[in-house]
């Protein structure tokens, strides 16, 4: 199996760099607060920020966003590894809905998945941040008409320096390699009808520089001397020598092949009102299952059901639920944060992502007490059980298009809310189950 690649990034132009270059990355959003970063960095040199030159400021944006991440999937790794209680095995194709096949102490089903917890190396961690600098001025992007109107002006028939930092983490190890490339670029000289047309593309507004290399902008870009890739925000050239630096082999990560890159289709469970920059991760798609359904997870789904309890009696008094949205499968009914199994992962590992993705649940706020499968041979579904940690809260909320929102809903009005199919059956078990569970904590 190849070596799993997470990039620390939700940019479409990245992701389509590796995917070109036979890398498929799961996406793992940082949220970093890049102001105070940099300011935090120039307060350590003693230094104001605007002393901070692009070639020092991209790196260490690269650095925090990457190790942010990094300090999520170790994060996951704890709560994997500290889950206690059993995993309820249901097949029903074999024996019927609703009967319980066999009962497996839990850290036996993940020592037997080999999830990226267990790996020898990896996964990678990429992270990456672009500036532009023209005139010793550093330029992020305009967000606004009028400042990318500005900045287009400026650079009409000039070359500046487009310079981009990457950060590579090998998460099994902790080691860290950071550097930035930087490519001369010269643009034509655009008339104000360019300007205009090229704002009215929104393109301009929300990269770096206010220009990109492989979309509208690219036209007007007149040369390039240096490393392409880095200009669409990762250099192939830069992260391979990083990553082998880590001393793992690029073509390690290879995870597609041509006729995929060929042949690649969206397969998300979607109708067309989909959010266009909706993608495909490593594990999405959907199976044929023995059922006569199709199913979604190419390894698999897995969710969380988180509860809170009641610190004086132990009963459970609220479930985390998720509103789904309208465009996804049996969109606007109600179920948990959840979503497929990512190549490499265990199904633990998946449902701590995904929750964390979709619903803000940080698995250091949680304790797993608990699965249950349905396992249908060729595809399973796992709902991992879960509890607040005492003393710790969960600030939960929509964090992508995925949910109309996100809410804790009291655990006797669960059963009236138009739940997804499988949840309405499963549901009575589960609340059953979750007040057992409760009980047997205190």
């Amino acid at each position: 199996m190849s070596v799993p690649v997470i990039l620390a990034s939700q940019s479409k132009a990245r992701r389509d760099v590796l995917f070109h270059a036979g890398i498929r990355p799961t996406i793992r959003v940082s949220h970093v607060d890049e102001d105070a970063v940099v300011a935090h960095a120039a307060q350590q040199r003693g230094i104001p920020v605007d002393e901070l030159t692009c070639q020092e400021r991209v790196p260490i944006l690269a650095r925090a966003k990457a190790a942010a991440v990094y300090r999520d999937y170790m994060a996951i790794t704890v709560t994997a590894a500290t889950a206690t209680g059993e995993e309820v095995i249901s097949r029903p194709l074999e024996d019927g809905f609703g009967t319980v096949h066999r009962v497996v102490p839990l850290q036996e089903v993940f020592e037997q998945q080999q999830g990226m917890t267990d790996a020898q190396v990896g996964p990678i961690i990429i992270g990456c941040d672009s500036m532009f600098e023209l005139d010793g001025v550093a330029y992020g992007k305009p967000h606004t008409v009028e400042h990318a109107r500005e900045r287009l002006r400026l650079m009409s028939g000039r070359t500046g320096t487009l310079w981009t930092g990457h950060c590579v983490i090998d998460a099994a190890t902790g080691r860290m390699v950071s550097r930035a490339s930087a490519a001369q670029v010269t643009f034509c000289n655009y008339t104000e009808e360019d300007i205009e047309r090229y704002i009215a593309t929104g393109e301009p507004l929300e990269v770096a520089g206010s220009f990109t290399l492989d979309g509208f902008g690219g036209a007007f870009i007149d040369q390039i001397v240096g490393d392409p890739s880095g200009i669409i925000g990762l250099s192939l050239p830069l992260t391979r020598q990083l990553v082998e630096e880590l001393d793992i082999t690029w073509t390690d990560l290879w995870n597609i092949d041509r006729a995929e890159q060929q042949g690649a289709k969206k397969t998300s469970p979607a109708d067309p009102k989909a959010p266009q920059d909706n993608v495909n991760q490593p594990g999405d798609g959907f199976i044929d299952c023995t059922c006569g359904k199709q199913h979604w997870g190419l390894n698999g789904a897995s969710g969380v059901l988180l509860a809170r309890r009641d610190p004086e009696t132990g009963n459970v008094t609220d479930v985390l639920m998720q509103h789904r949205a309208l465009w996804s499968a049996e969109g606007g009914t109600w179920g948990i944060p959840g979503g497929a199994t990512a190549d490499g992962e265990n199904t633990l590992e998946g449902a701590l992502r995904e929750s964390q993705e979709e619903a803000n649940i940080h698995p250091e706020d949680i304790m797993v007490v608990g699965t249950y499968l349905e396992d249908h041979g060729p595809w399973g579904y796992t709902t991992v059980f879960a509890f607040e940690k005492p003393g710790h809260t969960v600030q939960a909320r929509a964090n992508d298009d995925e949910s109309l929102e996100i809410a804790w809903v009291p655990i006797d009005k669960v059963g009236q809310l138009p739940l997804l199919k499988a949840m309405k059956t499963d549901w009575p078990s589960f609340e059953q189950r979750l007040q057992q569970l409760s009980h047997a904590i205190q």
